[in-house]
């Protein structure tokens, strides 16, 4: 009974430390590291929600910003840091979801060494076409690639981009053979697109934009099964006749595995309050995406739905683990 009444105590006790710990976190600055360079949609995230995290609350961040081979610097770092709240990560859909499904081998477990904190943002590829191809229509594209078997190629940002998986995706979709093209980014994908070096191309709505206003491209459609309250005016897959398809960017912030659960509530909270501010949002639809403010719990089962999906979609286009 003595050693029961001491166990309960000692737990009492950690829980009312750690929650005297959230209440007074942070006292010092949060180092937000992201694993892409300055400009893209996991580095505007990051600075947006910091910014607007500062502007209410005056929080002070360092966002750090670690790009390179796949996304494993910045969370092969995360993962390792001190589980104090002071070092976070945000990070997309292709370190999670993608990488453990064309990779062997990965410095990083999700489950073993973090926890997600929220879903920040989400936003739909775009398949476009040069303004002068013959395909107008997802059923002109699926057509065309049935008449010219392994011919018809496709731009993307990259091997094992969402955009490469996409592609891939709205291949075993339909039957059908693309040849994948990748790029260094999605801004030189879509500019292959627009120069007519490549007919078709998967890139982001920020990249597209630029040429779509100059008249250089034209929109197929979405790579999502529903619209986007941003852009209604662009068709869905589904509307297309692609059954299934619905890959989209989306972006995360996570703490290392160990957090205090008080720290996370505390994280999620105010992050989901910025989510909701319509300057916010507004900054958020400048490139493409919608905010989102997901709960931790149903966070981590979309990612796991997600690599499950990404995982099949691999094995069926043939994508074999580096």
């Amino acid at each position: 009974m003595r050693m029961m009444t001491r166990v309960l105590l000692v737990a009492l006790f950690a829980a009312s430390a750690s929650a005297a710990y959230a209440q007074e976190y942070p006292t010092k600055p949060i180092r937000v590291l992201v694993t892409f360079a300055p400009g893209g949609v996991t580095d505007v995230a990051a600075r947006l929600v910091t910014l607007k995290l500062t502007e209410t609350l005056g929080w002070r961040f360092v966002v750090d910003n670690r790009p390179g081979a796949s996304g494993f610097i910045a969370v092969g770092i995360a993962a390792k840091a001190e589980p104090d709240g002071y070092t976070l990560l945000m990070a997309a859909v292709g370190e999670f979801a993608i990488n453990p499904a064309i990779f062997s081998k990965i410095p990083y477990d999700l489950d073993r060494d973090f926890t997600p904190i929220t879903m920040v943002s989400e936003s739909p590829l775009v398949m476009v076409a040069h303004i002068e191809a013959p395909i107008r229509t997802y059923q002109d594209l699926i057509a065309r690639a049935k008449s010219e078997p392994g011919r018809l190629a496709y731009a993307s940002a990259g091997n094992g981009s969402p955009n490469h998986l996409a592609g891939e995706w709205l291949a075993t979709a339909t039957g059908i053979k693309l040849v994948h093209v990748p790029y260094k980014g999605g801004a030189p994908a879509a500019g292959a697109v627009a120069g007519g070096e490549v007919m078709i191309g998967v890139v982001s709505i920020a990249a597209a934009l630029s040429h779509l206003k100059a008249g250089r491209i034209r929109v197929i459609g979405l790579t999502t099964q529903g619209r986007s309250a941003l852009t209604p005016e662009w068709s869905s897959a589904k509307e297309g006749g692609v059954p299934g398809l619905d890959a989209t960017i989306w972006v995360g912030l996570f703490a290392p595995k160990g957090v205090p659960k008080p720290i996370i509530a505390k994280l999620y909270s105010e992050i989901a309050k910025v989510l909701k501010m319509p300057d916010v949002r507004e900054r958020f639809a400048v490139t493409g995406a919608e905010t989102v403010g997901m709960r931790s719990t149903d966070f981590h089962a979309r990612i796991k739905a997600d690599a499950e999906r990404y995982k099949k979609i691999a094995q069926a286009a043939g994508l074999k683990p580096e």
